[in-house]
């Protein structure tokens, strides 16, 4: 489906309802290689005077190797209609399998990172910052010890909106 660029200000979203509950697909990668996972976790907002997102990605996930390995990643939200594909991109691996071809999305290269043409919205960012949580900075011991007990914090990545593109 063609999608048209919008500015930040122009993206009208419950962006809790958005990351919460429709959750968003992370991609990072090229053509020669690339990997995508659902993340629940997330935030929009406004930081160092840029419009940025910000997520957070586990050790353990495979789609952390091309966030680091690139300079911009993506952020998407698909359609109810594939909400599906989030349990492929959340429970499974793509050391394993190509996601990609398991869910039937079609991968979109025309940017500076890939996203899917099924996505209701893509969002393209460079990546500013890159910082694994400590759990002695946790100023209360509740969420270390309920989202953390194997102490495998997630990394938090700043990434600078650069494009937003919806379907039209």
């Amino acid at each position: 489906m063609p999608k048209r660029e919008i500015r930040p200000e122009e993206w009208n979203e419950n962006v809790f309802k958005a990351v919460g509950k429709d959750w968003l697909l992370i991609t990072a990668g090229d053509e020669k290689g690339m990997n995508a996972m659902t993340a629940s976790w997330g935030m929009f907002g406004v930081l160092w005077g840029e419009k940025v997102a910000e997520v957070f990605i586990r050790p353990s996930r495979f789609t952390k190797k091309f966030v680091d390995e690139n300079e911009y990643f993506s952020l998407q939200i698909l359609p109810e209609s594939h909400r599906a594909d989030h349990k492929i991109f959340g429970s499974l691996s793509g050391r394993d399998l190509d996601k990609t071809k398991e869910t039937g999305l079609t991968p979109v290269y025309d940017e500076k990172a890939p996203y899917y043409a099924e996505a209701r919205l893509a969002v393209i960012l460079k990546k500013l910052y890159a910082e694994p949580f400590k759990g002695e900075c946790f100023t209360d011991p509740a969420p270390d010890e309920a989202c953390y007990p194997d102490k495998d914090y997630h990394t938090l990545y700043v990434g600078k909106i650069e494009k937003i593109l919806i379907d039209d």
